[in-house]
Order: C-alpha cells, then sequence, then structure tokens
C-alpha cells in the first residue's frame, strides 16, 4: 500500500507541479473564520462572504464579539447557513478574546493533539477546521480531509470506503510522511476539483487512470 500511496503521489506531483502554496504563514483567527464560513458553501461564495466581512469589520476577535449579530448576517448571506456561522463566529471570537487575550498563536506552544483538541472545543470548529487552522497558519504535520480528499482517498483505495473523518485522516498520514502531507492535501483536492469529480469523474482523461482501483474507462 505504500508504494502505491508513494506512486500516486509522484504521479500527482508531476501533473500539479505549478500549484503555488505556503503553510504556516496564515493568520489562525482569519484562517478560522474563512474555515468557518466555508463550511457546505463552495469556494466562490466562501471568498464572496469572507470579503464582505473583512470590509465591515477589522478581522480581530475583539471585533468581530462586539459586532450586532444582524451585521454578521448580512456579510455572510451569500454562504448560506449564514445565521448559524454568525453566532458561531461571534461566539468563537469571544472566547478567543476572553481565553487567549485575542491571540490563537498560544496555542503553538502546545502539542499537535493538544492543539488541535483546543481548536475543536471552540464552538463551529470539527476536526477538519481545526487541521486547516493548524496546517496553514502554525504549519502543524496533519491533512485537513474535506469532500474532495475523502473522495479521492476512498476511490483510489487509500482509506476505508465507509470511513469517517478520522479513519480517512489516520489512514492517509499513516500512508505519508508528514513533509508531504501538505501536498498530500491540495493535490487530493485539485484532483478532486478537475477529474475525479463527484457525480461524473472524468476517468479516461486522470492521470491517475494506470493506478486507480475505481477507474471506469469503456
Amino acid at each position: 500500500m505504500e508504494n502505491q500511496a508513494k506512486k500516486i503521489l509522484q504521479i500527482l506531483h508531476r501533473n500539479f507541479l505549478s500549484l503555488k502554496w505556503k503553510k504556516g504563514n496564515r493568520d489562525p483567527f482569519q484562517t478560522l473564520i474563512a474555515t468557518i464560513i466555508s463550511q457546505n458553501t463552495n469556494d466562490k461564495n466562501t471568498a464572496k462572504a469572507y470579503e464582505n466581512l473583512s470590509k465591515h469589520f477589522k478581522m480581530l476577535p475583539k471585533v468581530l464579539a462586539n459586532a450586532e449579530i444582524s451585521k454578521i448576517e448580512a456579510c455572510l448571506k451569500v454562504a448560506g447557513l449564514y445565521r448559524n456561522k454568525a453566532r458561531a463566529i461571534k461566539h468563537v471570537s469571544k472566547i478567543i478574546e476572553k481565553k487567549f487575550g485575542g491571540d490563537l498563536k498560544l496555542i503553538t506552544y502546545l502539542s499537535l493533539e493538544e492543539s488541535r483538541k483546543t481548536l475543536m472545543e471552540l464552538p463551529g470548529v470539527g476536526p477538519k477546521t481545526a487541521d486547516v487552522v493548524l496546517l496553514f497558519a502554525f504549519g502543524k504535520p496533519t491533512i485537513p480531509v474535506d469532500t474532495h480528499v475523502n473522495r479521492v482517498a476512498k476511490r483510489l483505495g487509500l482509506a476505508p470506503k465507509n470511513g469517517n473523518y478520522e479513519t480517512v485522516h489516520k489512514s492517509l498520514q499513516s500512508l505519508y510522511c508528514p513533509e508531504d502531507y501538505l501536498k498530500v492535501h491540495i493535490y487530493f483536492i485539485s484532483l478532486g476539483r478537475k477529474y475525479c469529480k463527484a457525480k461524473r469523474p472524468l476517468c479516461r482523461k486522470c492521470p491517475l487512470n494506470v493506478v486507480c482501483p475505481s477507474k471506469k474507462i469503456t
């Protein structure tokens, strides 16, 4: 399985080499808010909602903690589930301001496990949101599993087909080296968007059709 996983990453690297990204250099609070907004929302609407929010408010815990909930909701309408997300954002901002003095960077002094646990104790923060913050804001070795990563991992046979978030997360991390976790996350998302689509996967064009056990080519 490890050889298969390695071959998959090599092929993806050749095909998505032009992608540019960095880990561990984003503002943790802003990353957290953007990820909460992104839940059950496509990238375009997430970006628009975040843009609306950042135009109306300084993206600081103290500011959002004291903002009127109706004004936050108005900014997030395009993202869907805006009332729930607005409440979560206001609540989480209050907690971060009170518990961490408005600075999420304090959790970097904790172990990865404790950092993840601490983030998941915040309202509106599940394992994916926590892993996104840990990877992109703090540069921690973890693989966030969004819908694309989940689908691709299962179709490639790298995770159990009935596996939940933690099962897929642990399966992928057991197959790859920590220094490759970011690549796995980015490449799997890119493959899922371009070829391994949910309803009509483009197996014939997919660069992994030579190794994929789920390919459908007639």
